[in-house]
């Protein structure tokens, strides 16, 4: 008589399962071809504030220069929505413009989906969850996302293409307190770590600048001792989670035992500074190249924009070596204010963007999806494209006016 309980039981473990294998084979699924984007599943051990300890999978996003490693490693870290239907929004993070930068200064990339967020949100388990405004244990939380950016690189031994004798931690808004909190652990191998935005208990409607956690996040900083890797913190003047003063505040506290830390302030940004880690690249990457020049990763993350080329007219749409299905993508580059930029590929993928990183964004939208190297076409309303130099044995000296 108890057959049909069970038939029932095994038909619900059944789905159960294949909706798994289809939310893992949607997240397995690879985007940035050129980045050599994969996702890693690492097993976890994180606990909550009330004690409840539980093991979990989740997705790390991983990405990787060209060529055989093994490359030093970062892990950035996201941040937290304040509804759960927000954090259950994306299956898992990415973060691609940014760790196409990273990717492009020599470092592996991983961005863990934490416990509680996306792909990674199964029940009601959120070992994030700090208890909400009126007893706020930042402790707490600090520890269980720290624990999996350890759970990280642990897994990331196991990936011949990576050192983890030489990473980084980094991190926006809860994922740069994440980063904090493991400088602050002082794990083996760890050579800095950089805020963006760190902190926790915003709420940009009711209470803009005026975070219920800041007298919390300052006592658990103040924790942090001389000896800990060195780091570089990001606020922006006009963050509607903290506000202007209380960013400062956390830094004197961290820095008043003897941790490192520099403190950079940028002026406000759109409706609110503290989207832009996302959204403001073009300012906070010049502050990161010479913080990781420390560490002598120095390589340029964007190739140098050429000169004009005089190949055509920027509006010459015919002039542009790209099938007619792309013409539409041209004219909508054309169309789009500055700073904006157009790039071309060897397969005929193209990309364009207008913005932050423009150029950046437009050379990884060409690369992403072809996996092949790609070239600009146009820069605002300069065309720098050359055309490719001729490979016959009849052409023995390439022409100054094209590319090889």
């Amino acid at each position: 008589m108890h057959r049909p309980d069970l038939r029932t039981l095994w038909l619900a473990t059944l789905l159960g399962l294949l909706a798994l294998g289809r939310a893992w084979s949607q997240v397995a699924e690879p985007e940035a071809r050129d980045l050599r984007e994969r996702v890693m599943p690492v097993e976890v051990s994180v606990q909550d504030l009330y004690g409840r300890r539980e093991q979990r999978t989740i997705p790390v996003t991983v990405y990787l220069p060209p060529g055989d490693g093994p490359f030093p490693l970062l892990v950035l870290n996201h941040g937290r929505a304040t509804s759960p239907e927000a954090r259950a929004q994306t299956s898992r993070f990415r973060y691609e413009p940014q760790a196409r930068y990273f990717v492009g200064k020599g470092l592996a990339v991983m961005v863990p989906t934490r416990v509680g967020y996306g792909s990674a949100m199964q029940g009601d388990f959120d070992p994030e969850y700090s208890g909400g405004c009126g007893t706020p244990q930042v402790g707490a939380m600090s520890q269980a996302a720290s624990d999996q950016v350890l759970a990280v690189v642990q897994a990331a031994r196991s990936l011949p293409e990576v050192d983890t004798s030489r990473w980084w931690v980094a991190g926006q808004s809860v994922g740069g307190l994440t980063s904090v909190a493991t400088v602050m652990r002082r794990p083996e191998g760890l050579q800095g770590g950089i805020n963006f935005s760190g902190g926790t208990g915003g709420d940009p409607k009711a209470r803009p600048g005026r975070p219920c956690a800041a007298p919390q996040i300052a006592s658990q900083w103040r924790r942090a001792l001389p000896g800990q890797p060195p780091m570089v913190w990001l606020y922006w003047d006009n963050d509607l989670y903290w506000g202007a003063e209380h960013p400062r505040q956390w830094h004197r506290a961290f820095t008043e035992g003897g941790a490192q830390a520099e403190f950079v302030q940028l002026s406000p940004f759109g409706d609110d500074g503290h989207l832009g880690f996302a959204r403001d690249m073009d300012r906070w990457t010049a502050v990161v190249d010479r913080f990781l020049g420390r560490w002598g990763l120095n390589r340029p993350a964007l190739p140098p924009v050429p000169l004009p080329s005089g190949f055509a007219a920027v509006e010459e749409a015919d002039k542009v070596p790209i099938t007619a299905a792309r013409n539409k993508l041209y004219a909508a580059f054309l169309a789009s204010p500055k700073p904006r930029a157009f790039a071309i590929g060897t397969t005929g993928s193209v990309g364009h963007a207008s913005g932050d990183w423009a150029v950046g964004r437009a050379l990884g939208f060409c690369q992403a999806r072809s996996g092949q190297p790609c070239r600009l076409y146009a820069v605002d309303d300069q065309v720098v494209w050359h055309p490719p130099c001729a490979t016959s044995a009849s052409a023995a000296s390439p022409s100054s006016a094209c590319a090889p």
